[in-house]
């Protein structure tokens, strides 16, 4: 794939890096003390990695307001604390190889972003990058996508571009705007119930080169 596309773009969380368990299950136990329900495991999983999509459809299916669920979250989260928790996926290096335009697209908060791209010395493996909100739209919407784009200087030029990421929403993020879409699958097909499409699906972005 090198030379490939002239630019690439790439999801944060689960696709680059990962937070160590204890981190996640303690933030849980602490949002379920807020909200009053108590989370197990496989749950707190399935809204981590979003396992099943949606994740305010998961809460809803669950009886638990999305609101009300975020403000818990993001409040119990320690952006410092989250930094320390989290680690380089091995094969993530492959990123300081590539000479084309890189941004980053991920729906990790700014506040809980910028502090883990400083603790693991990875803010200028980007050229540009966003954090999603309600105002810049979420994966798999592209209008994301296209923000991140055009600050790169690959918006609408006929430039030929792929996205990478862990999730559905990042597939269908990447179709959505026109570009190929390389699924990296961190949890395996059976925790995750089902199988993700994308022009390209791999366990490690080592298959790719």
């Amino acid at each position: 794939m090198d030379g490939e596309y002239d630019f690439w773009l790439l999801d944060l969380d689960g696709t680059l890096v990962d937070v160590e368990w204890s981190y996640t299950r303690d933030v849980f136990d602490r949002v379920g003390e807020r909200l009053e329900y108590e989370f197990t495991d496989q749950e707190a999983d399935i809204l981590w990695s979003g396992l099943t999509g949606s994740r305010d459809r998961q809460l809803r299916q669950w009886g638990l307001d999305p609101d009300e669920f975020w403000t818990a979250f993001h409040d119990e989260e320690d952006p410092l604390v989250r930094a320390e928790q989290t680690y380089l996926h091995d094969d993530a290096a492959f990123v300081t190889d590539l000479e084309e335009p890189v941004g980053l697209v991920t729906h990790c908060q700014e506040f809980l972003c910028e502090p883990v791209l400083d603790h693991l010395g990875i803010r200028d493996w980007f050229d540009a990058r966003l954090c999603c909100t309600p105002e810049t739209g979420w994966k798999p919407d592209p209008n994301p996508v296209y923000r991140v784009m055009d600050d790169l200087g690959v918006g609408e030029n006929g430039h030929t571009g792929v996205l990478a990421g862990d999730g559905a929403s990042d597939v269908g993020a990447a179709w959505n705007a026109g570009l190929d879409a390389i699924h990296v699958e961190r949890v395996g097909h059976e925790r995750r119930g089902r199988c993700v499409r994308g022009d390209y699906r791999v366990e490690s972005f080592d298959e790719l080169f």
